[in-house]
């Protein structure tokens, strides 16, 4: 074997001189919530949801809040989709203490139904922020995930909004102050830590109600389309726990692609894939 055959890398493989050039994936730190808290908040709390693609199951919206003696996050701590769910486990103790105070939030798959999904996803996030101004009081500001505001309250008054029907959402608590963040599930610590206790959460949700409801393998595919969900509801129909307001296959149907399902009756008001995220 010659030098140059010793050097040159295997096809397919980067050169040790691009390895190094190859930059590191950013842990998740605690920046954007510390100048927040500097401008003035007391409280800061990120907050992530899960279960908006699925066809089946509710929607989740952790929150976890932090202030200004928060120490850096947990090892490994990262946006959820980049773990297993092993890793998520092993997680969730050491961001529960980690933070000042967390929290999940649900809305059902009939709430769904009848707010759609950004209504549902708002009442969420108002549920999991009542459950920690029980234990800490008001939470100054929120960073969000993606480039939506979906928890403020909309400036119109419509009385069919899920938020009026809702009594854990106690007036005497002001509105926080809403920064939305593309990524930052992978930037904010608080951000990556609301979507590990969400989905860990969700999942363990899905996988209870999935020994009430074998044929559809939740324990596997968490209610999102995955084929073999979406054959059993071709072959069985939908259930108390699917989204009926959406485009579910029903019995009889042409085989068609997965992702032709789930769309949402209002998924304008989301980014254009938001009906086929698998977070």
């Amino acid at each position: 074997m010659t030098l140059d055959a010793v050097a040159r890398p295997a096809p397919g493989t980067a050169s040790p001189r691009a390895a190094r050039r190859a930059p590191a994936r950013r842990r998740p730190d605690l920046r954007q919530e510390r100048a927040m808290l500097r401008d003035g908040a007391r409280l800061v709390a990120g907050m992530d949801e899960v279960g908006r693609g699925a066809l089946a199951g509710p929607v989740s919206v952790g929150v976890v809040v932090v202030d200004l003696t928060t120490k850096p996050c947990p090892p490994g701590l990262t946006d959820s989709k980049l773990l297993t769910a092993a890793a998520r486990e092993a997680l969730v103790p050491l961001a529960r203490s980690w933070s000042v105070a967390w929290a999940v939030g649900h809305a059902g798959p009939a709430e769904i139904d009848a707010h759609g999904i950004v209504g549902a996803l708002r009442l969420a996030g108002r549920r999991a922020l009542a459950q920690v101004r029980r234990t800490v009081g008001d939470v100054d500001a929120v960073l969000l995930d993606g480039k939506h505001d979906w928890l403020s309250r909309p400036s119109a008054v419509d009385l069919f909004e899920a938020f009026d029907l809702d009594p854990h959402d106690d007036e005497r608590f002001a509105d926080p102050r809403v920064r939305t963040l593309v990524k930052a599930d992978l930037q904010c610590a608080s951000v990556a830590a609301a979507s590990v206790l969400a989905k860990t959460e969700r999942d363990g949700l899905m996988t209870s109600l999935a020994r009430q409801y074998p044929a559809f393998g939740w324990d596997q595919n968490k209610g999102y389309g995955a084929a073999a969900h979406v054959d059993a509801l071709r072959e069985h129909g939908p259930t108390p726990q699917h989204r009926r307001s959406w485009r579910l296959p029903e019995r009889g149907d042409e085989v068609l692609d997965a992702p032709a399902y789930g769309e949402p009756v209002d998924v304008l008001e989301l980014d254009p894939a938001a009906g086929l995220a698998t977070s």
